[in-house]
């Protein structure tokens, strides 16, 4: 163990006595983004700094190694620590693994520090805001589930102040979690469906937020468990009612004066956004329906990706590759106040890590081929007939997971990003999942044709 992470991890361990933590969790993600872990006592917590925690690729989704492949460790980053806000004598760590004493080219975390390192190497630092959604539920006998709330009848809930305040006493612990870890919460609302909840909080570099959603997820489950009901983060529980995104607000900021470099005051356009950011823009919609898979990758996804099916009207979805001002209809959005951009096909279940560096690749393209995404659409992209989306040249987000995968497999920027060994995993992994769902014969298509002929 060098010096470095001898200092790191005295002063560290000075902190977490400091907080009586007796166990400390060396966490990383699968290809899904779920938490894994080892949990070592507190005293050791050297030796974990140090990659002392092997695990075995074999036994998890798409950490692409073979039975016999040596291990991989988990090389926690101890800036990440954080203490269990429902369990305080625990800490988690999120880390990095490593393979015979080097990265891990297949680990989630690392591909997201290869493109935010590209970032940096051209001068900007990248900095993301993720809008939490997700329902909460409460387990009915017989194993259904309702959400949780007064069993109101509304057919457009949003924003409902007494929905609201039925739901305070969890959500309120939600919210204080969070705003204890000094995330710095600025609103949470009731969303479009009943038991479904959105939290805001304040933006941070990308590698950070990253690290956030994964831990923001473990936390919900874990404090909506003490409350007795749980947690959803499939992207459409409900076919009748909105799903659950996790819009990215992302901005460049300058690398030395902390500038975001896409604000702009005097921009024709008129969405407030410069040069560059239109760069970036036009970079993500070059690569959408490849990023799709992975900003949206379960079968489920694209079930949430309509323009129709929701009681309240129009789903809020995006289904087109395109960008405008304040219009959520598009793909990607520039919010009223303009400095950002908002991509709002990704969904709370995405692994932050892949999704976060596909977008930031495909932006920092469009920044190096100067590229020009063309003047916003302001119109209601889902009124648009086919004919008028032909004229615009505005083609539409992959219908399903399939099809989301035909395009990351043909597009090189893929390949790019992951490496090749994590890119043929995710393509090998995700067509396995459509095809295993389309073997599976649905309650629909018994209801629909057991005794149709």
């Amino acid at each position: 163990m060098n010096e470095h992470v001898s200092t790191e991890a005295a002063a560290l361990k000075s902190r977490l006595d400091a907080e009586a933590v007796h166990y400390i969790l060396a966490s990383y993600v699968d290809i899904h983004g779920r938490t894994k872990c080892k949990v070592v006592p507190v005293q050791h917590l050297g030796r974990m700094l140090a990659g002392s925690e092997l695990f075995t690729g074999a036994a998890l989704d798409g950490v692409p190694q073979d039975v016999n492949d040596d291990e991989v460790a988990a090389v926690p980053d101890p800036a990440t620590a954080t203490i269990l806000p429902w369990k305080r004598d625990t800490a988690w760590l999120a880390s990095d693994l490593w393979l015979r004493d080097q990265p891990f080219e297949a680990c989630s975390r690392q591909i997201l520090r290869r493109a935010v390192k590209q970032a940096a190497n051209m001068g900007f630092v990248f900095n993301l805001g993720i809008e939490t959604e997700f329902f909460l539920f409460r387990e009915t006998e017989g194993g259904g589930f309702v959400p949780i709330g007064p069993n109101d009848p509304l057919d457009k809930p949003a924003y409902d102040v007494r929905m609201m305040l039925n739901c305070m006493p969890v959500v309120q612990d939600i919210v204080d979690a969070m705003n204890s870890l000094g995330w710095d919460v600025f609103s949470f609302d009731q969303e479009d469906a009943p038991g479904q909840f959105e939290t805001d909080f304040l933006y941070c570099d990308a590698l950070k937020m990253s690290d956030r959603l994964v831990f923001f997820r473990l936390m919900v489950q874990e404090i909506a468990r003490n409350h007795g009901m749980f947690a959803s983060f499939m992207p459409k529980p409900f076919g009748h009612r909105t799903g659950s995104g996790a819009h990215y607000n992302m901005s460049l900021a300058d690398a030395r004066s902390g500038k975001n470099l896409f604000e702009a005051a005097n921009d024709p356009r008129g969405c407030g956004l410069s040069k560059l950011g239109y760069q970036f823009v036009a970079g993500i919609l070059r690569h959408a329906k490849a990023i799709a898979a992975v900003i949206a990758p379960t079968v489920n996804s694209y079930k949430r990706l309509v323009a129709r099916g929701s009681m309240s009207g129009f789903t809020w979805a995006p289904i087109f590759v395109c960008y405008g001002n304040n219009n959520r209809t598009n793909m990607l959005r520039i919010p009223m106040q303009g400095g950002r951009v908002e991509c709002r096909a990704a969904d709370i279940a995405c692994n932050p890590y892949l999704g976060t560096a596909m977008i930031l690749a495909a932006g920092l393209e469009g920044i190096r081929m100067g590229l020009d995404p063309g003047e916003p659409h302001r119109e209601n992209m889902y009124l648009q007939t086919p004919e008028a989306l032909e004229q615009m040249g505005v083609e539409r987000l992959p219908r399903t997971l399939g099809e989301a995968v035909d395009a990351f497999e043909v597009d090189p920027l893929g390949r790019q990003v992951m490496g090749s060994l994590m890119f043929e995993t995710f393509v090998k992994f995700k067509r396995t999942e459509w095809e295993e769902y389309h073997a599976h014969v649905s309650d629909w298509e018994l209801k629909r044709y057991l005794k149709f002929f």
